[in-house]
């Protein structure tokens, strides 16, 4: 094999993890860009809503351009697209024009991931694939928490307009690696005549739906508000035609045929159930060294900055080991599973006294879990592919179903906090009106404060605020243990699923016939 066309996978690689940082820069900017937009809170929800709701349709359409325009052009013209989108939203005149710029950003960010599965089954060697599985598998262990560190060190160090800017270099570097790397090749235009709109209209809006439905319900009161119900029945609707389409299209972005194939619909349901859990997870240390113990980003980020340094040597080891024949990828996922398991629920001990040091050893197990999840998952939905041009429809599928997951996954930990944190709240609150008097004025209930109260009078001033805020606070506390506990529970859901497999359905090495 030659080795230009790994200097075209680089390219590649480095426009994912570009184009995967802008998936959580407004997670972490979103304060700084809605002071520099002149928004509240309620409008600065839709930047980050507005790009989960284009992913969908990105992700699925990608992989189709690739055989029809050729991996050469395709990867330089995506790669492009997401720079361009970037250097443009600092300049945005109005909050209308942001909301634009980064619908487009997310669609752009939604075309780009899917390329570098494609490109890494396509280019790659049967010998050397499951290395290019690893290198997908970082998109989805190592990028979020990496970028989520970069970004903060971007707004805390120079200003919120970098966490844009940063994209550009990026994205040359990847341009220039993609236009030497990948050979020209003949494209395939006569694929246009059987280009299928009815799918790019349901995706868009059946999709869009549903990821603005789970992202804004909790601020829309749900149900009782007509536009999510609207949002809904629209999903509904949509999604279930989106499957007849493509079942019946003669050539579709998701062949739905391949679900039929037992190992690649478990493999899928797996890789639903990981992305919603990972997704969900990914954020709670951070929010709670922020919320509860008044952390600044870019300090809050170090705990998830181990995580992402830690998969850089977890996922080689991991393709190094399903490498081996007698290497049993079911009990690499069980033993991953186990650890994320033991991480969440050793996490799910937080108490007020809990500082970043306290994070770190349940971090490493999540870290090295989610490693050991996540390969063998890919080398079981991705070793049922046996024809080369059944490639980009796996990588459609799997990557919708990732984007679809991560909007789960938001929906996931604010139900979490919505029901569990008011459920505490009421609870502690009721307890201390039941007892007030003697609650307000015993020692210590605020740690090194005198009592709240004495018995005529406030013994401090700001006394009461800073009581209410102790109850806010261990309610807090206690929800972001509940947190921890139910995405135990849903990733044990993996193992269960594993354990449904036989034996010899993970070989170590995928062979595609031409």
């Amino acid at each position: 094999m030659s080795t230009r066309p790994l200097f075209g996978l680089a390219g590649v690689l480095l426009s994912v993890l570009i184009s995967d940082t802008n998936d959580v820069v407004t997670a972490v900017a979103l304060p700084e860009l809605q002071g520099a937009l002149g928004i509240g809170h309620d409008a600065g929800t839709w930047i980050e809503s507005l790009y989960l709701s284009a992913q969908p349709l990105g992700m699925a359409i990608s992989a189709w351009f690739i055989p029809t325009l050729t991996v050469r052009r395709w990867a330089l013209i995506v790669i492009a697209f997401v720079g361009a989108t970037s250097a443009l939203l600092p300049f945005s005149p109005n909050v209308e024009a942001f909301y634009a710029l980064r619908v487009l950003q997310g669609f752009a960010g939604g075309l780009m991931t899917p390329i570098l599965l494609s490109v890494s089954l396509a280019l790659l060697p049967p010998t050397q694939r499951i290395y290019g599985l690893a290198l997908y598998a970082l998109t989805a262990t190592f990028v979020p928490y990496l970028a989520a560190s970069v970004v903060a060190f971007w707004q805390d160090v120079l200003a919120w307009d970098f966490v844009f800017y940063q994209a550009v270099p990026g994205c040359a570097v990847g341009f220039l690696l993609a236009w030497y790397g990948f050979p020209p090749d003949e494209p395939q235009y006569g694929r246009f005549e059987q280009f299928d709109w009815r799918a790019v209209v349901l995706i868009a809006v059946g999709g869009g739906s549903l990821i603005t439905m789970l992202y804004q319900g909790d601020r829309f009161d749900w149900f009782n508000s007509p536009t999510i119900c609207v949002l809904a029945l629209v999903s509904a609707v949509c999604l279930p035609l989106l499957v007849v389409n493509e079942w019946h299209h003669p050539l579709p972005f998701l062949k739905i045929q391949l679900l039929g194939r037992r190992n690649f619909c478990y493999g899928l349901v797996a890789l639903f159930l990981f992305i919603v859990t990972t997704q969900a997870a990914g954020p709670v240390p951070v929010n709670f060294l922020i919320q509860v113990q008044g952390f600044r980003p870019l300090q809050a980020h170090l705990v998830t900055l181990e995580v992402a340094a830690l998969q850089l040597l977890w996922l080689p080891l991991l393709a190094l080991l399903l490498d081996r024949e007698e290497v049993d990828a079911r009990l690499v996922t069980v033993l991953g599973v186990g650890c994320i398991v033991l991480g969440c629920v050793g996490a799910s001990n937080v108490d007020g006294m809990w500082y970043a040091a306290q994070f770190y050893p349940w971090q490493v197990l999540q870290s090295a879990g989610q490693a050991m999840v996540v390969m063998p998952l890919l080398l079981l939905a991705t070793n049922t592919v046996k024809k080369k041009e059944e490639g980009p429809f796996a990588s459609a599928n799997f990557n919708f179903v990732r984007s679809i997951g991560e909007g789960v996954g938001i929906w996931l930990i604010g139900l979490i906090q919505r029901w569990r944190g008011n459920l505490h709240y009421n609870r502690i609150a009721d307890q201390a009106g039941l007892d007030r008097w003697r609650t307000a004025q015993a020692a210590e209930v605020l740690r090194r404060e005198p009592p709240v109260l004495t018995d005529d009078m406030v013994r401090t001033s700001g006394g009461l605020a800073r009581f209410a805020r102790a109850v806010q606070q261990q309610a807090d506390i206690m929800t972001y243990s509940d947190k921890y506990l139910i995405l135990a529970a849903i990733v044990g859901a993996l193992a269960v699923i594993v354990a449904l497999l036989p034996k010899r359905t993970m070989p170590p090495r995928i062979e595609l016939s031409q």
